[in-house]
């Protein structure tokens, strides 16, 4: 299967990202771009892997991704925003990630906080890290399903998982769907930054409530020290955050960091 094009990447995205690399196997491109932020990396540094061997999840949650089957790629980035918002850019990647199942004719929706599903079943997996530092920065992980897993079913969760090229996709060159999915992170983003991490100002919050699954379900979610929380999903707010109406009128905001699963109660 066709390696991705570095150089046809770093020629379509040079003048949105400032370094774009491709390394044949790592560990986990999250963890090597954390590690390249304490350093000093420059803004909006990528890095792709064809394959990786400890891929991080939400809840310290890893797995090994097939190689050559999907794009596993993490974004370094220093918005110059309050660190208090730094998580909504999940809301942002997931509205990258959907417009790009879009652009090769996969209709995609958005489950709350960080999956991408076509048809009930995961294609891509979003993580947000914040990295400790004097300037708010941030590691966002995209991994996206694009050729036929095969019997290879990566990450944990409870979903089956899928690819694009398994629902139809017309196009699977994975580079081109690279250009797609970072192209449109790149204009998002920069709505985002300067709305300063405000998904109302940067006029996204409407479009994720569109394409987002989860409102409207009654669904149970799982938290940290063992107790759920179920009600009906009925809103993400500016931040973000999901909110969920519970028995007796009570309105419980849900961090997303706080989150183990969240599923149809």
């Amino acid at each position: 299967m066709p390696e991705i094009d570095a150089g046809r990447l770093a020629a379509a995205l040079q003048d949105r990202y400032a370094k774009i690399d491709v390394v044949e196997r790592t560990g986990s491109t999250n963890a090597d771009l954390r590690k390249a932020l304490e350093d000093g990396a420059a803004d909006r540094t990528v890095l792709l892997a064809e394959e990786q061997t400890a891929g991080v999840g939400r809840r310290a949650r890893s797995w090994s991704s097939p190689r050559g089957a999907g794009l596993y790629l993490s974004v370094a980035l220093r918005p110059g925003v309050p660190f208090a918002v730094l998580g909504s850019l999940s809301v942002v990647a997931g509205l990258a990630v959907r417009a790009a199942a879009a652009s090769v004719g996969v209709d995609a929706v958005l489950k709350w906080p960080n999956d991408v599903l076509v048809d009930g079943a995961k294609c891509a997996g979003i993580l947000a890290e914040a990295v400790a530092g004097a300037d708010p920065s941030i590691v966002l992980g995209i991994g996206l399903n694009v050729l036929p897993l095969g019997d290879v079913q990566p990450g944990p969760g409870g979903l089956p998982a899928t690819s694009l090229a398994e629902r139809g996709a017309t196009n699977t060159d994975r580079t081109d769907v690279a250009v797609a999915l970072l192209t449109g992170f790149a204009d998002l983003e920069r709505r985002w930054r300067l709305a300063g991490g405000d998904l109302t100002e940067a006029g996204l919050l409407g479009d994720y409530r569109a394409h987002c699954a989860t409102l409207g379900q009654d669904v149970e979610v799982q938290l940290p020290d063992g107790t759920s929380l179920t009600g009906r999903a009925a809103d993400i707010d500016a931040a973000g955050q999901l909110q969920v109406d519970v028995a007796g009128g009570q309105r419980h905001t849900v961090f997303a960091g706080d989150v183990v699963h969240v599923r149809p109660a």
